[in-house]
């Protein structure tokens, strides 16, 4: 079994001004549903800083600073408009770095509701999203792993202190129930449409063994059979503003299954088997997932905006574990083509527009990363960068979305010297680079002439 190897003035002010907003109730106090639209945000604590831009296109790294304790870092990311970097360790804590200088305090320390595990294992917090209006009210998500579940929760920032959360305003928004202990996916995102994207893995062990990849529909009896989680090996996309039908969210109406029909309507892409890093980007919308492989290949999807909503009871489908990558995937015993979701046909299925194999290639575990739309280095805008936790290194690309016959996404693996464990690659609030790995650290991506 190979398991994705983690070796690897918003000021003080805050709460008088959205309090005004929503009848007199402070951040703690507030009903969801605050959206941009009545949000009159506050000065951030700590502004972006401008940046004289630098010329080139030959890219490195630089050391931006490192966890206490060598902690294992997952995410680096910052909320809408905001100055300072949130890094998520996997053992449960948010660490913010003010003006480059990491704060003593964590932001939040979840340490005592997340199952987490050191480098190698996969469990522990392992996601993070600022509403898009937390400027104003204060949320942020996190997507954690407990002994048996996958859970996204809704957490606010203090009333009193804008770089410490209050961790009794918990609220679980989501619970996925989860086998395993690997493939966790676990990046959470919100969309320009205001609507928070989660990513979930196919629930462990190895080779799908209750085919959840294929999945949709819960009451289905192959699912009841092999006692499936449609929600599992998903890219799921939620409204947390409009709560309906008993739960803390509602579905957007263009979900391919919102309507009814034969799925779960919080199902936006299915046959995932490992999204453990994804984004959008940032200009053009589209959507990058770098999906973890099995036996023999890593993939990155790239998503064009326009197809991310498939049509009525009709996901894009990104194929596993019929297929591993564009591969007809035949299961454990290497007998069973489809791996017992049926005879592989490539109807309705999007295939990845870059695959390494693992005996010739050296990539084990796809580490999916961002487009770079900063304002610092002009001479990379609209590269995406992405890496390989094993492997190491960095890899380059240019998306097509005009490209012909073969991949959209033209690569190169960048010579120099790169983190050799990473765990993420994601953009800050101004749309810097910044790269994390299990040893700790988080670096800046820079180019240079």
């Amino acid at each position: 079994m190979r398991h994705l190897v983690l070796a690897t003035g918003l000021a003080l002010g805050l709460v008088a001004a959205c309090s005004s907003n929503k009848g007199g109730n402070s951040p703690v106090d507030s009903p969801v549903g605050t959206d941009a639209a009545s949000c009159v945000p506050n000065n951030p604590v700590t502004p972006i800083a401008a940046c004289t831009p630098t010329l080139g296109n030959n890219v490195a790294v630089s050391l931006f600073g490192t966890l206490a304790g060598g902690a294992s870092a997952l995410l680096a990311t910052s909320p809408p408009n905001d100055g300072r970097l949130f890094v998520v360790g996997q053992s449960g804590q948010i660490w913010i770095f003010e003006n480059g200088v990491l704060q003593t305090t964590p932001f939040i320390d979840l340490g005592d509701v997340v199952l987490a595990e050191a480098p190698p294992g996969e469990r522990g917090l392992l996601g993070l999203a600022f509403h898009p209006s937390y400027a104003c009210n204060g949320y942020f998500y996190v997507d954690y792993t407990t002994a048996n579940a996958d859970v996204v929760e809704r957490f606010q920032v203090s009333d009193t202190n804008p770089d410490v959360a209050d961790p009794t305003s918990g609220t679980i928004i989501l619970s996925v129930p989860d086998p395993f202990e690997n493939h966790n996916g676990g990046m959470i995102q919100f969309g320009a449409d205001g609507y928070l994207y989660v990513s979930t893995g196919d629930g462990g062990s190895q080779s799908d063994p209750r085919l959840n990849g294929q999945a949709i529909l819960r009451t289905d009896p192959t699912c009841v059979a092999n006692l499936c989680e449609p929600l599992l090996a998903k890219v799921l996309r939620i409204d947390v503003d409009h709560p309906a039908n008993g739960k803390m969210y509602g579905i957007p109406a263009t979900n391919p299954y919102a309507m009814g029909g034969v799925g779960e309507p919080e199902i936006l892409i299915r046959g995932t088997r490992n999204p453990w890093r994804w984004s959008f980007d940032s200009m053009t919308g589209d959507m990058y997932i770098g999906d973890v492989g099995q036996d023999t290949y890593e993939e990155v999807d790239v998503i064009p905006a326009a197809q991310i909503v498939g049509p009525p009871n009709a996901p894009v489908n990104l194929g596993w574990s019929m297929y591993e990558a564009n591969t007809c995937y035949a299961g454990p015993a290497g007998t069973t083509p489809g791996n017992g979701n049926g005879a592989c046909d490539p109807t309705g299925k999007t295939f990845p527009e870059f695959v390494r194999d693992h005996n010739t290639d050296g990539w084990h575990a796809v580490i999916g990363g961002t487009v770079y739309r900063g304002s610092c280095y002009p001479g990379i805008v609209g590269n995406y960068y992405f890496s390989d936790n094993t492997l190491g290194g960095l890899t380059q690309g240019v998306y097509n979305p005009m490209g012909g016959a073969g991949s959209r996404l033209t690569t190169v693996e960048l010579g120099g010297t790169f983190p050799a464990s990473p765990s993420s690659i994601h953009a800050d609030a101004s749309g810097e680079i910044y790269e994390t790995d299990t040893a700790g650290n988080i670096w800046h991506l820079e180019a240079h002439p």
